[in-house]
């Protein structure tokens, strides 16, 4: 899986690619992932990647020119609708990024981000150029590059071999559309707090039931829309 990613920041990138999973995933070859500078596809001295939007208003606009360079330098000059080739802004006009988003991008097998910034990028580019439009949630970013670092680590945990336990991603929040359970682990008491007896009996099937109606009671008091979807 190759994640190319678009951005005016990319040091922002360098503690999050080198720790934990995605250390892991990239160091495996599973995962390959090249930052992208904008800036390097400017053609002014000053390195202008933006400008004053038509028709007034506040903030400043990504100019196309220097997008559709970098876009092309991932894919091709040509951009061939490759299905398994996607490219993605983050903005908080896209669709919610969800679990079972995450799911349909890890089983494609290159996806550019485009990370947003100011008051957008020129509309010509999502146009011509984007694919599909990624938000995290119903909320503001200084820019896009916190969105795609979620959506390189949510996609990578679902290529297989990523996790050393590949049951890992099948039993998480979210991919059952519940909740996930309590989890406990030893000692058994601690400062007189006891596990559930049930998960020290051996008994697989209660606790598999058991842990089925704690993810259903948990998911009904914190995110009763789930039950309902």
């Amino acid at each position: 899986m190759r994640f190319d990613i678009i951005t005016i920041f990319p040091e922002l990138f360098t503690g999050v690619l080198e720790c934990g999973i995605l250390r892991r995933a990239i160091q495996s070859g599973l995962v390959e992932i090249r930052i992208v500078n904008l800036r390097d596809f400017t053609a002014d001295r000053h390195k202008s990647v933006d400008d004053r939007p038509y028709g007034g208003g506040e903030g400043m606009v990504i100019m196309p020119g220097p997008l559709f360079d970098a876009i092309e330098f991932c894919c091709g000059v040509e951009r061939p609708r490759d299905p398994y080739c996607r490219v993605v802004l983050t903005t908080p006009q896209g669709r919610t990024w969800t679990q079972e988003v995450a799911a349909e991008y890890s089983r494609l097998g290159h996806v550019v981000l485009i990370c947003g910034r100011y008051e957008g990028v020129d509309q010509r580019v999502i146009d011509q150029q984007v694919d599909d439009e990624i938000s995290i949630g119903d909320f503001v970013l200084s820019g896009g590059e916190i969105a795609a670092m979620v959506v390189i680590d949510t996609v990578s945990r679902l290529i297989p071999g990523v996790l050393g336990n590949s049951d890992s991603a099948v039993n998480e929040s979210f991919t059952s559309g519940l909740l996930d359970c309590p989890q406990y682990t030893r000692p058994s008491v601690f400062r007189g707090m006891e596990v559930p007896e049930v998960l020290l009996s051996g008994d697989h099937a209660r606790i598999e039931k058991w842990r089925r109606e704690q993810a259903l009671a948990k998911t009904r008091q914190s995110r009763p829309e789930l039950i309902d979807d």
